[in-house]
């Protein structure tokens, strides 16, 4: 893995960092989660980690995945950087408060990716419809590649229609969007997480 500015970037776009000491057999499934409006309650564009609030019910959600030996994998858009609105430091540093906060309640992420391109970007950061960028699949093929996963039998929650698009697109069948409602999305099964946080930690417990 390249790396830039002491960051874990795979290209300059694309950090992938590896979190942890736990190791998966391959074949394993993941739980994927968006960052921003998912794990923590979204401010916009966050570049002040002081900011930081973790959504009600998020925690245990990931503490399941970490009890049952299933990797828990961020994959954040990150359009803020393209724009010019703070850099990777100030990523680096909201991301690492978020891990502090899910710690303090026993939740830990195995792995973050964040995609940085955008069309409105400016450099080598201005790529429309960058294959990374959710609505498309690859931050969660890059992880599957990665970490050897059983991306089918995996499950994604977000707050956005494009990240349950990109679940479909990496062949996840299924989903559960914060404070969206229910519905099927072309063989991806999405449920409201405000209503059936028990459905999704079952199916945890399941995988």
């Amino acid at each position: 893995m390249a790396e830039s500015e002491g960051f874990p970037l795979a290209e300059p776009g694309l950090w992938v960092e590896r979190l942890g000491d736990r190791t998966f057999p391959a074949g394993r499934p993941a739980l994927f989660l968006d960052r921003d409006g998912t794990i923590n309650v979204d401010t916009g564009y966050p570049d002040d980690p002081a900011t930081m609030v973790l959504r009600d019910g998020i925690a245990p959600v990931i503490e399941a995945a970490n009890v049952h030996g299933i990797p828990a994998i961020v994959v954040s858009n990150q359009s803020g950087i393209a724009r010019g609105y703070f850099g990777w430091d100030a990523f680096a540093r909201v991301n690492g408060r978020v891990l502090e906060l899910l710690a303090e309640q026993n939740a830990f992420v195995d792995m973050v990716l964040a995609c940085a391109y955008h069309e409105a970007g400016s450099g080598p950061l201005a790529i429309t419809d960058h294959p990374m960028r959710k609505p498309n699949p690859g931050m969660l093929l890059e992880a599957g590649r990665r970490l050897g996963l059983d991306l089918k039998r995996s499950l994604i929650v977000g707050d956005k229609p494009a990240d349950m698009e990109a679940g479909r697109r990496a062949g996840l069948i299924r989903g559960w969007l914060v404070d969206g409602e229910a519905s099927m999305i072309s063989g991806l099964s999405v449920s409201r997480f405000a209503t059936d946080l028990e459905g999704l930690l079952a199916a945890i417990r399941s995988l």
